[in-house]
């Protein structure tokens, strides 16, 4: 049942929802919170459709906050309020408002929402594009006890995961940080099978994607280990490799929707890991209304203190050095960290940052503490304390264990340098593939330039 309402009163509106419900036959209450959508006339109709969804498993009221703006200034001074009323199949399981607020009025959304909240139960207020910088002191944000955010739908994702740090309150969260929720389970649920120190950590993802920024420095924030950003060509979240002690892990998801789990010495095993709707999104974060201490934690790790290159796109080419020409290939020499590591960050026909030894065409390049690599588009390697990695497209490539590749690491000179036969599968740089992160090192530090971290102790 819908009922609508032009130049209309909160009080009016209330006296609609009730006649409403009566005539329909359902005058009881049974909703558990009220959820709160400030929005835009255009994205309005999904923003509702998955609150709509996601009632069946919250049944909630539902206020639809849309400010229109004024033609002209003439109009711009007169304020108006008009009211879409929506009961029983048209509302999901709870009782939906749709306010459109014109003039002055839009400036104070505040009081119209205020006398519409049902009494005695949770405020969630939901901005699905266009989050105010501090929700938490917005107008409409202080009635709610939950704030829910989506970085994804900013212009730029890596700016506002610095915003939402910078004014974090207790009940602030993003539907970026809860997309990696089963990911996130599915680590955790890797680390518990298999005793062992992780050494080092990368996560590979879509270059504009905030989540794969948080599911890093979720990882490094828990871990206390240095975790590479590297950039790949999507769906959203591809992988995440962590180098331990006892072998690599590695958690790989091509398609957005079957993930493959790889432990060291244990069979492959496929996971469902698809890319969830909005709506189940937004009921995972109605199951909890208090405060998300991890989300915290991991946001104000920083995404400027991730290993990696986010401006560098596939086919970019890198500021520091291009190679042209099959086989040809750029590498810089090797620069030691404070506690003696190698650091390998070349570049398929570049080296940005702090560059060392890439290792290409096959396991045992570089002795028994190599990783067979070769370098992919947007892909780097990162290096640890003690350690030598490798990384590239080669994602079955074998990684020795930790104590081996320290003995690899001492035995390198001060500088070196690789070059791949344009024929090797490894071969780094050509015409056709020239790209790489080394265009974003510049702007972002290398793992060699990071201070130390905390190492993870076994258990």
């Amino acid at each position: 049942m819908k009922t609508d309402l032009t130049d209309t009163t909160a009080s009016k509106i209330n006296k609609a929802l009730v006649k409403a419900r009566r005539a329909i036959g359902t005058p009881a209450v049974g909703m558990v919170l009220t959820l709160v959508i400030v929005t835009d006339e255009e994205n309005a109709y999904d923003a509702l459709k998955s609150a709509n969804d996601a009632s069946r498993e919250h049944p909630s009221r539902t206020i639809v906050v849309i400010k229109r703006v004024s033609r002209s200034p003439r109009d711009r001074t007169k304020s108006r309020l008009d009211a879409e009323v929506r009961v029983g199949a048209d509302a999901g399981t709870g009782d939906t408002v749709v306010l459109r607020l014109y003039g002055e009025v839009a400036d104070h959304a505040q009081s119209v929402v205020l006398p519409l909240l049902l009494p005695d139960a949770p405020v969630v207020v939901w901005w699905p594009v266009n989050a105010p910088l501090d929700p938490a002191r917005d107008p409409l944000g202080a009635l709610g006890q939950r704030r829910v955010t989506d970085s994804y739908a900013a212009e730029k994702p890596i700016d506002e995961l610095r915003a939402r740090a910078e004014n974090y309150e207790p009940g602030d969260t993003d539907l970026a940080w809860t997309r990696i929720t089963p990911w996130r389970s599915m680590l955790a649920a890797a680390l518990d099978q298999v005793d062992c120190e992780v050494i080092s950590a990368e996560v590979q993802g879509e270059q504009y994607n905030p989540s794969v920024e948080l599911l890093a420095m979720w990882l490094a924030d828990r871990l206390h280990v240095h975790v590479r950003r590297g950039v790949s060509a999507g769906p959203g979240l591809n992988e995440v490799r962590m180098l331990t002690s006892t072998g690599p892990i590695r958690l790989y998801r091509p398609n957005g929707g079957l993930a493959l789990l790889t432990l060291e010495d244990q069979p492959d095993r496929a996971v469902a890991l698809k890319r969830r709707e909005t709506s189940e999104l937004l009921a995972e974060e109605l199951r909890r209304l208090d405060p998300d201490d991890t989300y915290a934690s991991a946001l104000r790790f920083g995404v400027d203190r991730l290993g990696g290159g986010l401006s560098a796109a596939p086919g970019s080419a890198p500021a520091a050095a291009t190679a042209a020409g099959s086989g040809s290939s750029a590498t810089a020499g090797a620069r030691a960290t404070a506690g003696g590591a190698a650091s390998g960050g070349a570049a398929p026909g570049a080296a940005g940052g702090t560059s060392g030894v890439t290792a290409s065409g096959g396991a045992g390049a570089l002795g028994s503490g190599s990783v067979a690599s070769a370098g992919g588009p947007g892909h780097a390697s990162v290096s640890v304390p003690g350690a030598v990695s490798g990384s590239g497209p080669g994602l079955g490539a074998a990684v020795a264990s930790a104590a081996s590749a320290a003995r690899a690491a001492a035995a390198l000179p001060p500088a070196a340098s690789s070059a791949t036969p344009s024929g090797a599968e490894g071969s780094t740089g050509s015409a056709g593939d020239g790209a790489g992160a080394g265009a974003g090192d510049s702007e972002r530090p290398t793992p060699a330039q990071m201070p130390p971290v905390k190492k993870a102790t076994t258990s």
